[in-house]
């Protein structure tokens, strides 16, 4: 297969916004696709190469003068072989083949080819649901349930792998997928919920309260006394975190599976700010962005700043697998049931089945011991992996979204020199664009400011007199009132009295909250006016 039939299937989808038309237009390319042509295919068509980060920045790509080729020649194989070779190059003369290997490929692009493979190499082909997309499109090229894609794509935590499977033995073959000790599954996530009474009501009453914590989401697994903790991202910070790595192998099982969230306390018990909590096992949110740079440069990749002496604590609340049996399935009340006996003391703090006046005690408790508020959890619910669903709702005395930042706009009077301004972006759920519905100066402090404009230069996409637009890379959590209908905006909504919480550097573009989770904060009998 050429790389230009990728290509032209990836123009038509993002010419598109029919979910419909994008899952048959990429049914339809990897139906075309050689057998060993499929996980290439699959992962390029998400937006992500099968070789993960491979070093390649925006800056080191754009210095590459080559003319374009004038027919395309490129094949899917040969084309994947060079990013083996690229991800695997390093030491004395690395930087040297990097950049003969990057000119020998793009020469040998059409202008197409080479604009695909930029956007590629520099993760801007990622739009968050276009993963979910793919997964739709696997099923109906493989002639399987949509349901079993999913399934098994949350527990090999590969898409490509997942499609593979498909295509060579179908539904059977899926079928198969268990859930591996050491292996990442995708989190399930909470949805933003309305008031703390009508989520309550919602449920019924049959549900799990549990404090809403300032931290980081950790998943532990632990197989005998081999232990690997993972970010919600699902990348391998057990190094990082030897603490925690000590608390796991001392719990009283052979394996287990765990979900939960681990914060630096302060010696009164209270939080410690979330910058200090990640400082501990992520580079900081300025050195994150460079570390493609230094890498395709030969340079040292910073190290995460100061705070490394403080401890991490674990609160878990979940429990997926406890000494061979898997809990996925089971109802949260058993989960949390064989949580309780292996972590003890370790387990979140929660309320099961309370009533609302206990429920409205506990929020309040929860904001004044420094935490974000509560999280509402339906106790006959299964754990699904990698969705934000209704079965888990996060309550906090204000809304807050994590949105992404499309571009910033050059500020004045003391903010003069300065990128203030920010625009921002909801996810689009059927891998589009990200829709912009608003902007905000508000909440943010000199020190931002600073970093701002030192760091969205490294993530331009393009810029005017005013503006600097930057790739979607980027995602803060933002305050707001509300939310109210605008024609200003794409999709049809616009914040009111935004505010930057802070950056959240623990988070890809495809943790985003969605268009439609925004449009879901508009007041009763106004979101009819957005569609």
């Amino acid at each position: 297969m050429l790389l230009s039939q990728v290509v032209e299937a990836s123009g038509a989808v993002r010419a598109t916004s029919s979910r419909k038309s994008k899952i048959a237009t990429f049914a339809a390319l990897l139906a075309q696709a050689e057998p060993d042509e499929r996980a290439p295919v699959v992962a390029w068509a998400s937006g992500e190469l099968l070789q993960g980060r491979i070093g390649t920045g925006w800056r080191t790509l754009l210095a590459l003068e080559v003319e374009p080729a004038t027919e395309p020649s490129l094949t899917v194989a040969a084309v994947d072989e060079t990013f083996t070779e690229l991800a695997g190059t390093s030491g004395s003369g690395s930087t040297a083949r990097r950049r003969e290997l990057l000119v020998t490929l793009l020469s040998a692009a059409t202008d197409a080819e080479r604009e695909f493979l930029l956007r590629l190499l520099t993760g801007e082909l990622r739009q968050g649901a276009l993963t979910a997309v793919v997964a739709e499109a696997v099923a109906v090229a493989a002639e399987v349930p949509v349901e079993l894609v999913r399934r098994a794509h949350m527990l090999s935590g590969q898409l490509p792998v997942t499609a593979v499977a498909a295509m060579t033995g179908g539904a059977a073959a899926l079928s198969e997928f268990r859930l591996e000790v050491g292996r990442p599954i995708q989190p399930m996530l909470a949805s933003p919920g309305g008031t703390l009474d009508d989520t309550f009501a919602e449920f019924d009453g049959d549900v799990s309260v549990e404090q809403k914590l300032d931290g980081a989401r950790i998943q532990v697994h632990r197989k005998g006394t081999q232990v690997w903790i993972f970010t919600r991202t699902l990348r391998d910070i057990t190094a990082k975190v030897p603490e925690l790595v000590e608390l796991v192998r001392g719990l009283d099982c052979d394996s287990v599976v765990l979900d939960g969230e681990t914060l630096a306390l302060t010696d009164t018990g209270r939080p410690r700010p979330f910058q200090e909590t990640m400082s501990r096992f992520a580079l900081t949110p300025d050195a994150e962005s460079t570390v493609s740079e230094a890498t395709a440069l030969g340079q040292a990749v910073p190290e995460a700043t100061s705070t490394r002496d403080l401890l991490l604590r674990p609160y878990f609340f979940d429990c997926l697998h406890l000494d061979g049996v898997d809990l996925l399935d089971a109802p949260l009340s058993e989960r949390r049931g064989a949580m309780a006996k292996v972590v003890g003391e370790h387990s979140i703090p929660a309320l099961d089945r309370p009533d609302a006046e206990a429920v409205a005690e506990y929020f309040d408790a929860a904001l004044t011991a420094g935490h974000e508020g509560v999280v509402i959890k339906l106790l006959s619910a299964p754990y699904a992996a990698g969705r934000r669903g209704r079965a888990w709702q996060k309550i906090k005395p204000t809304h807050t979204l994590d949105l992404i930042v499309l571009g910033a706009e050059w500020g004045y009077g003391r903010r003069t020199g300065y990128l203030s301004n920010l625009h921002l972006g909801a996810r689009d759920p059927d891998g589009g664009e990200p829709v912009m519905v608003g902007k905000t100066f508000k909440g943010l402090t000199d020190e931002l400011l600073r970093w701002q404009t030192a760091e969205f230069p490294l993530h331009e996409r393009s810029r005017d007199d005013h503006v600097v637009y930057l790739k979607p890379s980027l995602v803060v959590e933002i305050a707001l009132d509300g939310v109210q209908v605008s024609p200003r905006y794409p999709g049809g909504v616009a914040l009111r009295f935004a505010r930057v919480v802070r950056y959240r550097p623990d988070k890809e573009p495809a943790d985003s909250d969605t268009i439609d989770a925004v449009r879901a904060l508009l007041p009763a009998g106004s979101a009819s006016a957005t569609q």
